[in-house]
């Protein structure tokens, strides 16, 4: 799954998202500071696509109402560089009673980031 969303600074998103979470730039077809579309790849698998707010687009989300859960073993290395950022930290690092090492953020334009070890349950009938 590829989570999309849209961006108003998409030079802020673009230097959170490699410089402070950790995502690698694989695509970015832009024009200026407008990006047509984006793919940022994460290093543990997956990532997430989006581009610049495109009034009149078909394809078009309120930039900052977005969600994300990112799986990862490198929660607190996460967390030490998004402190370090200055990024609004919703929830520090903690642990659940079903087992997940986890933290939330912001990024620049609101959307909400969560960081975490859970990696969800198998499959019914695995």
């Amino acid at each position: 799954m590829w989570p999309a969303f849209q961006v108003r600074d998409a030079d802020s998103m673009v230097t959170f998202l490699t410089d402070v979470l950790g995502f690698e730039n694989t695509a970015l077809y832009a024009d200026g500071g407008t990006i047509a579309h984006a793919q940022f790849d994460w290093p543990e698998g997956g990532g997430v696509m989006f581009g610049s707010v495109a009034e009149n687009s078909v394809w078009q989300r309120e930039p900052g109402v977005s969600g994300f859960y990112v799986v990862t073993d490198r929660v607190d290395e996460i967390f030490q560089r998004v402190q370090a950022s200055g990024a609004k930290v919703l929830r520090e690092p903690t642990d659940t009673d079903y087992g997940n090492h986890e933290f939330s953020c912001a990024d620049p334009e609101g959307n909400l980031w969560s960081f975490g070890t859970y990696r969800g349950e198998p499959p019914t009938g695995s």
